[in-house]
């Protein structure tokens, strides 16, 4: 396997821990999960329904074939969660010193990344070439 394949498996397994790990705190509804979604006005189905789509981002990722929808997925619920910061939360939530911004930032990144690299897997053939007349 080269360098490249391995760097590219690394980053998508850390970006879907990164997306695991918050899971348990929105199906439990940990107090600090439960004030971000009031405070942004999506209350409990805005948190349950983010926790499912980051869980089946995660595990896209983690599938090679899907891994371009993963990402697409994870892109979308992370671009929410950075317009959540930077307008209604504020990057520092309950104290935690900007770390849920930060990683969801880092989530937007790497999918990013994945999205431009793999793009054509997700974006229809007809849209990527250019047409000869």
């Amino acid at each position: 396997m080269q360098l490249k394949n391995i760097l590219e498996w690394v980053l998508r397994i850390v970006l879907a821990l990164i997306l695991i790990q918050t899971l348990f705190f929105k199906f439990t509804g940990a107090p600090e999960s439960i004030y971000i979604f009031e405070k942004t006005g999506l209350g409990t189905p805005g948190r349950l329904g983010s926790g499912i789509a980051e869980l089946i981002a995660s595990i896209l990722l983690l599938v090679p074939k899907w891994k371009s929808y993963g990402a697409l997925l994870a892109f979308g619920a992370m671009s929410g969660a950075i317009f959540f910061h930077l307008t209604t939360l504020g990057i520092d939530v309950m104290g935690d010193g900007g770390t849920l911004f930060y990683l969801a930032c880092l989530v937007w990144t790497g999918s990013l990344y994945l999205l431009i690299r793999y793009r054509n897997e997700w974006i229809p053939k007809q849209f990527l070439s250019a047409k000869k007349q």
